[in-house]
């Protein structure tokens, strides 16, 4: 491999070894002499991803939003996150986020008698479609296609992944659900057509393997575990001759880059070996890649997406945080309780705070992500600039299985169409649906005229 001065090497170049793929991240070498990062920028670059949280939030109830534990006090500019403020966490990145609040999600309540009380097994599959499922146990599932895989089809096909479905709780129950709801309504968010759910990986040695294609097969993967070598030994001497005709600017970016790679590796094994060690786990049940604290799970799938973003490999990510109705419990938030009933808190406020502290806990994580997008660049600007980032819940006041004042936020540049530092609450009665269409529309969907059951846009 050489790269000459003044011309440009493509940005889908691949260091290949036995079994390893390795893709690269933007260099001064993959531009045109004279050519500006800036100048770079191509339509459906904006990286989208899409994250869902399961039962609502504590101020998505009567109390609970007299108290702002989600919508702040004032709409506009000059809005407090008071210190129960679920958000209050991610206040340094201020300027980057969008609050909407008062947004309502009909697609997921009961249509007829026999869906009543089925909420918790038809939510997911509504979030980003905000269609309807059809209520079965068999394979006719019907939904609707979902919000980031409509941008996939559109603008991911130049990439190696169309898109990425990353998950924290297991996604493969399969069969029949409560509700007569089949178990593939709960198992994702992601719909590449109303009768198609997209499978959602769990374990990060999957997500990285994927990645990366470590091992052409199961056999050559076990082989590289069991010697304990880095899918970069496997490439080493080819990563060698590529650094000869790079500069030095590109040389440190290029050795960053493989030592971000090689971290996660290490934490992955170091996760691996932890789990069979023999002591007892949180998630008895979890595959030995997957860490039973769900801090470290987070970060660990927060910066594999930061690698597939930094070196193209995809620029559509959705992630599901969690399962509805698991019973989980979070120790690292200070409650006990277990996710799913501490969300029926029976309106007492003393139960609202405490699901409230759990809720606080789980929303803090993405203030790692949201770091590491702002300090990791491509180009002449940041992952953060060029993303946007859609996270939100199907539910609102998940006491009452309710769809109404569903939180959402908003948060990166979006190369430019995101301005941030705002709260807006929608009119009475808003889908949705309508700040999806909206947000479509900033990605480069401007031929949308709605999606879902949108009757209208609300532009952020």
């Amino acid at each position: 491999m050489h790269f000459i001065t003044g011309k440009s090497v493509p940005r889908r170049t691949f260091i290949r070894g036995a079994g390893a793929t390795l893709a690269l991240p933007l260099l001064d070498a993959m531009l045109p002499a004279g050519r500006v990062y800036g100048a770079s920028k191509v339509e459906g670059a904006t990286r989208l991803i899409c994250i869902e949280e399961v039962h609502g939030l504590p101020g998505c109830n009567e109390w609970g939003v007299e108290q702002h534990l989600f919508a702040p006090s004032t709409v506009g500019r000059d809005y407090e996150l008071l210190p129960d403020n679920v958000l209050k966490s991610l206040e340094p990145w201020r300027d980057r986020l969008t609050i909407v609040s008062n947004t309502d999600v009909r697609m997921a309540e009961p249509v007829d008698p026999g869906e009543i009380g089925g909420d918790h097994f038809r939510s997911s599959a509504v979030f980003l479609t905000q269609s309807h499922p059809k209520q079965t146990q068999g394979s006719d599932l019907y939904c609707g296609t979902s919000l980031d895989q409509l941008h996939a089809q559109r603008f991911g096909q130049e990439t190696v992944l169309p898109s990425l479905q990353l998950s924290i709780e297991s996604t493969n129950k399969g069969g029949g659900c409560d509700y007569n709801y089949s178990c593939s309504y709960m198992d994702s968010i992601s719909w590449s057509s109303p009768t198609t759910p997209l499978p959602m990986i769990r374990n990060p040695r999957t997500a990285f393997d994927l990645l990366f294609g470590a091992g052409g097969s199961a056999r050559e993967r076990a082989v590289r575990r069991r010697t304990q070598r880095s899918i970069l030994d496997w490439v080493a001497a080819e990563v060698g001759r590529m650094k000869r005709d790079l500069g030095v600017v590109d040389r440190r970016r290029v050795d960053q880059y493989l030592e971000n790679i090689r971290e996660i590796e290490r934490r992955i094994d170091m996760v691996e070996v932890r789990n069979i060690g023999g002591e007892p786990r949180e998630l008895p049940g979890a595959p030995p890649g997957v860490p039973d604290s769900f801090s470290e799970h987070m970060r660990l799938l927060s910066d594999i997406q930061v690698l597939a973003f930094q070196a193209d490999i995809t620029r559509v990510v959705a992630l599901k945080t969690g399962r509805d109705a698991s019973n989980r419990t979070f120790p690292e938030s200070g409650s006990d309780r277990a996710f799913h009933p501490s969300s029926h808190h029976g309106d007492k406020e003393e139960g609202i705070l405490e699901f409230n502290k759990i809720c606080q806990y789980r929303v803090s994580q993405m203030a790692y992500f949201l770091g590491r997008l702002e300090e990791t660049f491509d180009g002449d600007s940041s992952l953060l600039d060029q993303s946007m980032i859609i996270w939100g819940s199907p539910m609102g006041d998940a006491n009452l299985h309710n769809h109404r004042r569903c939180p959402l936020l908003v948060m990166g540049g979006a190369n430019g169409q995101l301005e941030g530092g705002a709260h807006m609450k929608a009119p009475d009665g808003t889908p949705m649906a309508n700040v999806f269409t909206s947000l479509l529309h900033k990605l480069g969907h401007e031929d949308l005229d709605g999606f879902g059951d949108s009757d209208g846009v609300f532009s952020i």
